[in-house]
């Protein structure tokens, strides 16, 4: 009996040394707390999915000068809410024309319909399988929200997405979709070199090289690709018209700032979405009197 005793309190040792190295259990999820979610993954532990507090308030007619994309992106969001085919969205092009707040306004549209958001940093694309398994049984439907994504060669997070996009032996779960962002079409860097895999062959036609085909295999599954371009300078002061009524600036005014915002964007080198709004918060606020 003194061996049995003297053996349990061995085992209670090393599992008390044991203990701390382990994955803390998943969190549970207050589904109620909010329609937007972070996922995250602490350093000593397993990834969970955090509510977010306050949720962009964005609307799709605080967007300018991108109705054809709104119109896209509206109608497949309506489709997947709806429980009709849908496809994932991948939005690239210019930087500060409206790629990521057409996906905040999807949110702030068709939450009310069920629509959820789940913002995954690039880092953490190698747990979307875990994300997916865990949401898949949910009544909600689910977009995952990529912001700002690019790859460098070998990251891991490229073959995760892959599989989740179109590339695993399990079905895709019919309530989620991923909706990214990025700079870059093809998500890749692309480099003068990767011509040199081209083929020509007896017909005269051309065909990319495995390099290539590589570096662009992952675009093609989503299956609806939204392009953004800089904006004309009548649409850039459009936006910010636009934003100092937002903050309260009355119409009288806008000879005065109209100038100044054109100035605003030659310093910054841009006339984007991003840029009038950043004007119209600046201007607003030193006018507020």
């Amino acid at each position: 009996m003194k061996e049995l005793e003297q053996l349990l309190q061995r085992a209670e040792a090393v599992l008390a040394r044991l203990e701390p190295l382990l994955p803390s259990p998943m969190a549970e999820v207050d589904w109620h707390a909010s329609h937007a979610f972070r996922w995250r993954v602490p350093r000593d532990g397993r990834g969970y999915l955090k509510p977010v507090k306050l949720v962009s308030e964005i609307r799709f007619d605080d967007l300018h000068n991108i109705s054809q994309q709104k119109e896209a992106i509206e109608q497949n969001t309506h489709q997947f809410v709806t429980g009709k085919p849908a496809n994932n969205v991948l939005l690239t092009g210019a930087r500060g024309t409206g790629k990521s707040s057409l996906i905040k306004a999807c949110l702030a549209k068709f939450a009310a319909q069920g629509l959820r958001l789940i913002e995954v940093d690039k880092a953490h694309l190698v747990d979307l399988p875990d994300i997916v398994d865990l949401i898949a049984e949910r009544p909600e439907r689910f977009v995952i929200f990529c912001d700002d994504l690019s790859f460098e060669e070998g990251e891991g997070g490229y073959k995760a997405l892959k599989v989740v996009l179109d590339g695993s032996v399990a079905a895709s779960s019919d309530n989620v979709l991923i909706y990214a962002t990025s700079n870059r079409r093809h998500l890749l860097p692309e480099k003068f070199s990767d011509n040199e895999t081209y083929r020509h062959v007896d017909d005269g036609d051309l065909h990319p090289g495995e390099t290539v085909e590589e570096k662009i295999s992952l675009s093609e599954r989503f299956g609806l690709w939204l392009s953004f371009y800089p904006f004309r300078q009548d649409d850039y002061l459009d936006i910010v018209r636009h934003w100092l009524k937002h903050f309260g600036v009355p119409d009288a005014h806008w000879a005065q700032a109209e100038p100044e915002a054109l100035r605003w964007a030659l310093q910054r080198g841009s006339r984007s979405g991003r840029v009038a709004w950043q004007f119209a918060r600046d201007w607003a606020g030193k006018h507020a009197d």
